[in-house]
């Protein structure tokens, strides 16, 4: 009989044909469970997450992927004294005799009245009490508070004189809208605002010009927003507020009062 021609493949290879067929064959039944795992993982890690996320929040609250503390505002420590207020002071808001939870904050943090108006928790050895900054205590140390009497009575005995303590920025419930003060002398030359009544540490002041410009105006010491060369000009004003948190309010046609106030639209939220 004559031989078959070779062919010049192997004879094993239709066997490995045979075998990888069968081999797909017991493992399709695993791909096609592929997409219902992947489902599974998916809703397992979703559920894990949302569980998380409703647990209390601590003094650190984790927001995959970013990391962010519930408080920006750090607790001081130092000591408190005590001094006659009338609510009048270098931050120049006028004397309060019906308010008298004032205070004064050291040279360091009083940072050209940066703290002007800010309200602070003071926690002393028998309670604490929330005050506002009014004035600037020249001798008092970094962290030193120097409290109304009516303030210190609330958190240690008067006869101490001074105690430890500790105090933190706090964002206070207050009635009504942010106030703009026009301060005496104040013209379209020479054009000096307060902001008042505000909940939150005044960190920014601008007005707009006719342009439409908005231009920082500088801060002094005395706690007055001061436009010079030029002026403001007459008013009405459009002003722009931004606290220490980067909240922003603004306030249209706000009229030139001289050393006096025009209440705003809005108060600032709370802060963190």
């Amino acid at each position: 009989m004559p031989r078959k021609k070779p062919t010049g493949i192997p004879h094993w290879t239709g066997f490995m044909s045979q075998e990888l067929d069968l081999i797909a064959r017991r493992l399709k039944p695993i791909w096609i469970l592929f997409p219902v795992l992947a489902l599974a993982l998916f809703l397992f890690l979703s559920l894990h997450f949302s569980l998380a996320s409703d647990q209390p929040a601590g003094s650190n609250t984790v927001w995959l992927p970013i990391v962010t503390k519930t408080n920006s505002n750090p607790i001081q420590q130092g000591i408190a004294t005590y001094y006659y207020a009338t609510g009048d002071g270098a931050c120049l808001f006028g004397p309060s005799p019906n308010d008298l939870m004032v205070a004064a904050m050291n040279a360091e943090g009083y940072d050209n009245a940066a703290y002007c108006g800010a309200y602070i928790r003071v926690t002393g050895p028998e309670g604490a009490v929330v005050v506002r900054i009014v004035d600037l205590c020249p001798g008092c140390e970094a962290g030193h508070l120097d409290l109304s009497l009516q303030a210190f009575d609330q958190i240690a005995d008067v006869s101490q004189g001074s105690v430890s303590i500790t105090w933190q920025i706090v964002s206070p419930e207050l009635s009504g809208p942010i106030a703009y003060h026009f301060k005496d002398g104040s013209n379209q030359w020479w054009t000096a605002v307060q902001v008042r009544n505000h909940r939150n540490p005044i960190a920014r002041f601008e007005y707009r010009t006719e342009s439409g410009q908005w231009v920082d105006v500088p801060r002094t010491s005395y706690n007055y927003f001061v436009q010079t060369n030029p002026g403001m000009g007459p008013g009405p004003y459009n002003f722009r507020v931004t606290d220490s948190y980067g909240n922003v309010l603004t306030d249209n046609g706000i009229a030139h009062i001289e050393n006096g106030s025009v209440n705003g639209a809005n108060q600032f939220p709370p802060g963190p």
